[in-house]
């Protein structure tokens, strides 16, 4: 309680502080020198005087004290100017003692002035404490025979470290004085008191205060209870403050205006609308007539609680009491308006406010725009950013960071970026509100790489990043499995001093969880815990799902979890159910549900619970299973909901039982229970799957007759069944009939088109859709990736490089899939320097090529024979970590097997097995003829040996070649053996004769055996 902040020296005179040396005066010639002083003092030139006589020669301070204890001179004033006197000849004073005499005695001749700052140099200038201080004073008082006016002296004290900021420090002085001396401060100092507590949110103290002047009888006046009422307001506390409001009417006390709109504002802000209005109408009652303030009180309140048209309503009252709402009222109906998507109504109010004399200013604008771009009207934006500047004003940073975030929205990062242009050309600096928008944006569009070089374009220009933009980076890269980046990041993070949150941490563990990295999130976990962040049921949750995808499900037990007294939620009870319902052990999932159901404080009512039990059982194909739940749920005298329902039918849609899912859906509608949107959606997806095409019409256009609103999923099932069954009109006529519908084809409706459009050749359409969607801001990497596949596929490869060309102009980031692709059709053509260009281009990009890019090069250097390149481009792919897969390893055996390095070829085969892959029948003739042109005709013969026992079947040429071989080696027993062995195979019929085979005239339909079987060929990125 006792401190003080240190504060600038206060000094009076220009002398040392430290007083001259002087004689040792006695007691007795102090009150001798007094009396001097005293008899001096009485004439008009006693400065004069003083200074002539030997009085100077005496002075010292105990002098300056018995002559201030005697106070004969009776003129306080006359006091303190003699003190002033004194210090000029003697210097600067520091003592407590004198100067709190000097202090009372001003303070008892009403020189109140004087006394605060004489009172305000003693804070300053000696190094005592508060409390010091006031024993001092009290002291004083005490000595003074307990004049009245020394109460004054103790609101002058507590009233100079009120103003001086030191709240705690008055408090004490306050409460202090009152045990002391039964001190009790004036109404006014109490209010003034009261009221800077409350503005510095010391409640604390203010209840501490309220409660020592309560015990002391104080009686308390309306500003004190209007005081008493806001701090309760403050906390959210009304149930308290309509308590203050019924005492203060008991004890006598009426409220004022602002008492009720201190009321009334509380109660808004509790959501308490109906009673704010009570409130205002028991003012209107009690004889006080509503002003313009309780107005916009009642107003921001309905507003903020998104009841924007009761806030007109009391706009329009306000006018008829002739109060003249202000630009601030009529700003905050407006954000009302805009929260609630009622863009028009916005719009009319503002018309009004201007019609009303009342000029729109850039908080007007900057309201209407949040509203507008949030609603994704950018056209409209637009015009709202001209209008600004027809008017005269100018947009700041506020307004393009707006304009910016409703293009990122959109995912329109070319509009994004060109009102980023505009802001930099009007000389406004982009602030971090701006750059974090950019980076979120371009982090939802899936453009890693430009949202790490924002962020480094903005460390560069001096901004700072903080830990939100650190973690929605993270994130990001962690949602394309780019962990290693994500760490990166963070540790970048920890380097410029920016501490992460536990938001922050949570990002980082569950993205290394999801790469089941398990060990080193758990490291984090503990770096985590050591900096004294709370882990959160999110951080348990992320461990619990890492540990049920690596199928370590003990390890998935959150005992630890509820050791740390969080309580599990329903998405980390949904990963157990699903997690043992997916290794099978359906009894451990019912074990977690039961535990659900029988918990004290339950997570989710009863019907959820089974609800979630069922989802998951559904999801994983258990129906059975999720029947019996559901019959349980029902016994229970539970009456399912929609949600319920939806999940059986979507697993029955999915097993293709569509009659159970119908009749689900009939039972529903019989049990009075509408089935929604989703439900449709399920039905329909699932008459679709199952070539029902005419009863999912049918279904779709019964939808639209019950009054449901099919969304974007809905017609993008459509017409993507529609898109993959060649029937491109229909899909064309869905397409066409969203925006009668009041629904405007997303992003994703128009790619499903786009995709249709590429797959059926008609690319002068998808063209003239992806100029459409260019133009909307909805032409992203995947929609970009269709065309330049479609364009491909009909080898137009130099209009799909100037794709390419076009993603960067549009500021849309390529991906891996857009540089496989274009690698993969360059090989498949043999273009392969041009190949090889994007592949350099690519790791330009930070792109890192993927297994299946190298493979297609692999494939492509194998196929001109460049098999040099291959081997080189091989090895690089696995000094890189890239994994390579079966078809990868097929193509490097036909390389080594086309350049005889057999031992090499061999090798990879025995690694293709350890790793558990299958051989194919290509793989086996690749080394059959490899092994053949050695003239190693017995390893060839042990491998087709190996072949036909496996159940392969080797394919008529390579039998040939390894019947004429033997035959040329002169080995004609080894040759009666291969033709045994085909035919015990079924390879070839019995009656097939050896010459047959050595002289091919055998034709494809003698031999039984698959021709290729396997094509190298087939290297379509889908695999």
């Amino acid at each position: 309680m006792w401190r003080l902040s240190q504060r600038k020296s206060y000094v009076l005179a220009s002398q040392s502080v430290i007083a001259k040396t002087r004689p040792f005066a006695t007691t007795q010639n102090q009150y001798s020198i007094g009396e001097e002083i005293t008899h001096i003092l009485k004439h008009k030139n006693w400065n004069f005087l003083l200074n002539s006589s030997d009085i100077p020669k005496k002075l010292n301070p105990d002098v300056l004290r018995t002559f201030l204890h005697q106070n004969q001179v009776g003129d306080s004033k006359l006091l303190l100017n003699f003190f002033y006197w004194y210090e000029h000849i003697m210097g600067a004073l520091q003592d407590l003692d004198i100067l709190s005499v000097l202090a009372v005695n001003l303070c008892n001749s009403h020189c109140y002035g004087p006394t605060s700052d004489l009172i305000e140099r003693m804070i300053k200038t000696c190094s005592s404490s508060p409390r010091a201080i006031l024993g001092s004073v009290v002291s004083c008082c005490k000595n003074c025979n307990g004049s009245s006016s020394n109460q004054k002296v103790f609101d002058i004290l507590v009233d100079r470290y009120r103003k001086m900021g030191l709240l705690d420090e008055a408090v004490g002085v306050l409460l202090g004085a009152n045990k002391d001396v039964e001190y009790v401060p004036s109404l006014l100092l109490f209010n003034c008191l009261l009221s800077d507590l409350l503005k510095a949110s010391e409640l604390g103290l203010f209840w501490k205060v309220c409660d020592g002047m309560c015990k002391a009888g104080m009686r308390y006046d309306v500003y004190a209870y209007t005081n008493m009422i806001n701090a309760h307001c403050k906390v959210g506390n009304v149930k308290e403050a309509k308590k203050v409001l019924l005492e203060m009417r008991d004890k006598g006390c009426n409220p004022n205006a602002v008492t009720y709109n201190v009321a009334i504002g509380g109660l808004c802000r509790a959501g308490l609308l109906h009673e704010a209005v009570e409130m205002k109408e028991s003012m209107v009652k009690n004889g006080l007539v509503p002003d313009k303030y309780t107005c916009a009180t009642l107003i921001n309140g309905f507003c903020s609680w998104k009841r924007s048209q009761e806030a007109k309503m009391v706009l329009a009252e306000m006018t008829d009491l002739g109060l003249k709402p202000d630009i601030i009222t009529y700003n905050a109906l407006i954000d009302g308006f805009m929260r609630q998507g009622d863009i028009e109504a916005a719009f009319s109010v503002r018309d009004e406010m201007v019609t009303n004399g009342i000029g729109d200013n850039l908080l007007t604008y900057n309201t209407l725009l949040n509203g507008v771009c949030k609603a994704g009207m950018m056209d409209k934006a637009e015009e709202l950013m001209n209008e600004i500047i027809k008017r005269g004003s100018k947009p700041d940073s506020k307004s393009y960071t707006l304009l910016i975030e409703g293009y990122c929205r959109e995912h329109n990062m070319v509009g994004a970026f060109t009102a980023l242009d505009e802001m930099k050309s009007v000389g406004l600096a982009p602030t971090l509100m701006t750059y974090s928008v950019i980076i979120n944006g371009l982090c939802s569009s899936g453009n890693l790489q430009q949202a790490n070089d924002t962020l480094e374009e903005m460390i560069a220009k001096g901004l700072k990043p903080n830990a939100i933009i650190y973690t929605t980076l993270m994130t990001a890269h962690g949602r394309e499995g780019r962990f290693e980046e994500s760490r990166r990041i963070f540790d970048e993070m920890k380097q410029l001093g920016i501490m992460p949150d536990v938001i922050c941490y949570n990002s980082l563990i569950s993205g290394l969880c999801k790469a089941q990295k398990m060990k080193e999130a758990r490291t984090i976990l503990v770096e985590m815990l050591g900096r004294g962040l709370k882990a959160n049921a999110y951080t348990y949750g992320a461990f619990i799902d890492g540990y049920i995808k690596i199928g370590k499900m003990t390890d998935a037990d959150f005992d630890e979890m509820l050791g740390c007294g969080l309580k599990p939620n329903k998405v980390i009870y949904t990963m157990l159910i699903n997690g043992y319902c997916k290794m099978g052990n359906i009894t451990e999932a019912f074990s977690v549900f039961r535990r659900m159901l029988l918990l004290a404080e339950k997570v989710l009512p009863d019907v959820q619970a089974y609800s979630v039990l069922i989802q998951c059982l559904s999801k994983i194909g258990k129906l059975p299973e999720a029947v019996g739940v559901f019959s349980e749920l029902c016994a229970k005298g539970l009456v399912p909901d929609v949600f319920t329902y939806n999940f059986l039918i979507s697993g029955f849609c999915k097993q293709g039982d569509l009659e159970k899912a119908f009749e689900l859906h009939d039972e529903m509608v019989a049990k009075g229970i509408t089935g929604n949107i989703v439900t449709y959606s399920f039905l329909i997806n699932g008459l679709l799957k199952g070539g029902e095409t005419e009863r999912a019409k049918n279904m779709f256009d019964g939808v639209l007759q019950k009054g449901l609103t099919p969304n974007n999923i809905t017609y993008a099932t459509m017409i993507d069944v529609y898109c993959k069954s060649g029937n491109l009109n229909e899909a064309c006529k869905l397409f066409n009939e969203m925006p009668l519908k009041g629904i405007s084809p997303d992003s994703y409706v128009h790619n499903v088109l786009l995709d249709g459009y590429c797959k059926e050749g008609k690319l002068e359409k998808a063209l003239g859709l992806f100029q459409e969607m260019l133009q909307k801001g909805f032409a992203s990497t995947l929609s970009f990736n269709t065309l330049i596949e479609g364009l491909c596929e009909i080898a137009k490869l130099q209009e799909a490089k100037q794709l390419l060309e076009l993603m960067q102009e549009k500021q849309v980031m390529p991906n891996q899939v857009t540089y496989t692709t274009l690698i993969d059709h360059h090989c498949k053509k043999g273009m392969m320097e041009e190949a090889k260009q994007l592949l350099l281009e690519m790791q330009g990009r930070n792109l890192i090529p993927n297994t299946i890019t190298y493979t297609t090069l692999l494939h492509g250097y194998n196929m001109i024979g460049d098999r040099k390149e291959a081997f080189a481009l091989f090895q690089d792919m696995v000094a890189k970590g890239i994994e390579p897969d079966k078809i990868t390893y097929y193509i490097m055996l036909d390389t080594h097997c086309k350049e005889g390095n057999l031992m090499e070829a061999f090798e990879l085969r025995d690694e293709m097995l350890e790793k558990g892959m299958q051989m194919s029948t290509n793989v086996y003739e690749a080394l059959i003829q490899a092994l053949c042109k050695k003239e190693d005709f017995s390893d060839a013969l042990r491998l087709v040996d190996e072949l036909g026992s496996s159940g392969l079947k080797l394919n008529l040429s390579t039998c040939s070649v390894v019947a004429r071989g033997l035959q040329t080696a002169g080995d004609m027993d080894k040759a009666v053996k291969l033709l045994e062995g085909i035919i015990r195979f079924g390879w070839v019929s019995k009656s097939t004769c050896l010459s047959d085979l050595v002289d091919g005239n055998l034709t494809d339909a003698d031999f039984q055996g698959d021709l290729n079987n396997e094509d190298f060929e087939d290297l379509s990125l889908t695999r």
